[in-house]
């Protein structure tokens, strides 16, 4: 897996960011291990339970708890970030495919020098599947790594020999099969929309590490967080990126904290309906405004589930 910009999707899609804002009750802050949560109290009729993902893992490392699977079960409707069931929907993915494009005419020549320019083309022109620059060059930077055909291919949920998993997928079939509701916090033109704020030329420098292979550090900081991620310690992965100084601390209010707060009005709505099960990524949870702590300061019990 090329490291950078990966490590990039997963720490900032997932929610890998270090906390800014402290509220004044820290007595709120999740401090158990676990990715399993349920949501009571405030007049429910019945608990909505609460799951943290990781959006891309190794399928050695992937596993679904039977207390996930029984907490599943229970639920009437399965909730993600975004409605997954949107993405093999032609009509809902337009707008999302439009959001992948840079805005104005900014191409990808604009942003790298001739070498780097050139490096990106012969990655591209030498992938399994080759893809000439003229339908890449106004896409968004950090998007280009997953339009690469051998990470496509290595993601194929339907292979045998994929190398990757994604919870999401398997927790849309596990819905499916069970004929389920399915819905989303957000829309996928919103999350697309998200990274416009993130300079291209900082996206064009990503993509030029990721290309060239990633460094150390950031290889040995995703080994890190998938090992956080099987001990189920959210607060571990938080304390990972507390002295990351770099483009994802930038972010945190952008694509942390604010939807955090975002979510907690509409789980609120979806929960007195009846029992969801929502699943978002495991950053998500902890933390001093984390979705556990806004869900508790908004009067929940909200419990580790072994």
């Amino acid at each position: 897996m090329k490291q950078s910009i990966f490590t990039f999707l997963l720490f900032l899609i997932a929610g890998w960011s270090a906390l800014i804002a402290q509220p004044a009750d820290s007595n709120i802050v999740p401090k158990e291990k676990s990715l399993l949560w349920e949501i009571s109290g405030n007049d429910l009729e019945t608990p909505s339970y609460l799951y943290g993902t990781i959006h891309m893992i190794d399928r050695k490392d992937f596993f679904l708890t039977e207390a996930t699977r029984q907490s599943l079960d229970k639920a009437k409707s399965v909730v993600f970030e975004i409605n997954m069931e949107d993405m093999s929907n032609p009509m809902a993915m337009l707008p999302m495919l439009m959001k992948i494009m840079m805005n104005g005419d900014t191409t990808l020549s604009d942003l790298l020098t001739k070498e780097e320019y050139e490096l990106v083309a012969d990655h591209f022109q030498n992938s399994a599947l080759p893809l000439p620059m003229s339908l890449l060059e106004r896409v968004k930077p950090m998007f280009l790594s997953m339009l690469d055909p051998e990470q496509m291919m290595s993601m194929d949920p339907a292979s045998d020999s994929s190398g990757i998993m994604s919870y999401e997928v398997e927790l849309m079939q596990l819905a499916q099969e069970q004929e389920k509701g399915m819905g989303g916090l957000e829309t996928a033109e919103f999350q697309m929309g998200l990274f416009d704020s993130i300079p291209y030329k900082v996206q064009a420098q990503m993509l030029m590490e990721s290309i060239k292979g990633g460094s150390n550090k950031e290889s040995e900081q995703l080994d890190q967080m998938v090992e956080m991620y099987k001990n189920q310690d959210i607060q571990a992965m938080q304390n990972l990126m507390k002295d990351d100084s770099g483009g994802i601390g930038k972010y945190e209010e952008l694509l942390l904290l604010s939807r955090n707060r975002n979510w907690i009005p509409i789980m609120q709505k979806m929960m007195a309906t009846g029992p969801i099960f929502f699943a978002v990524g495991a950053g998500h949870l902890g933390g001093q405004e984390g979705v556990i702590a806004l869900l508790r300061a908004e009067g929940y019990t909200v419990e580790a589930v072994k």
